[in-house]
């Protein structure tokens, strides 16, 4: 079967969605100036467009999770630790420490970390979600500013009320 692509334009960038019949392989954000309009354009492969729908409700603030066939590639290691990534709740953080205690092994750190930073699936695998043991907002292949973006919209902060 054929591999699909489409793009899909979204607040903090274009989200290039590749995918086919078997799922969703990789969504990966691109800064507006590497797209065309002609590209945005086209029309989405039907086994692309979940993709694409789910993704506009996340960003218009009506979708918390994803539920998407996915079929990312990686090794072995790497698909456990993300997988270990969908465990995070929406609008919620964890270390990158507490992720490797989780997956057992406080030592491998630097392996989960590595592994955050190839997860091909961004958003729909919140490895947004991850920040440094002191609450920094370390590493994100997206960039830190949308990494802050990302967590800002998932739990906005509520205007108290004076009266």
């Amino acid at each position: 079967m054929e591999t699909a692509i489409t793009y899909y334009k979204t607040p903090i960038g274009t989200a290039k969605i590749v995918g086919d019949t078997n799922g969703i392989q990789a969504v990966s954000v691109l800064n507006d100036d590497e797209i065309s309009a002609e590209i945005l354009n086209q029309q989405t492969p039907e086994c692309l467009q979940d993709c694409v729908l789910q993704l506009a409700e996340y960003f218009k603030g009506e979708r918390d999770s994803f539920n998407l066939t996915v079929n990312p590639k990686g090794t072995a290691f790497q698909i456990k630790v993300w997988k270990a990534l969908l465990k995070i709740p929406y609008g919620k953080t964890k270390s990158y420490l507490e992720q490797s205690k989780g997956l057992g092994d406080v030592k491998a750190i630097r392996a989960v970390a590595s592994a955050n930073g190839k997860n091909p699936l961004w958003i729909v695998i919140p490895c947004h979600r991850v920040i440094g043991s002191d609450g920094s907002l370390t590493g994100y292949a997206g960039g830190i500013w949308r990494k802050k973006w990302l967590l800002a919209h998932e739990n906005p902060v509520k205007q108290q009320s004076l009266f």
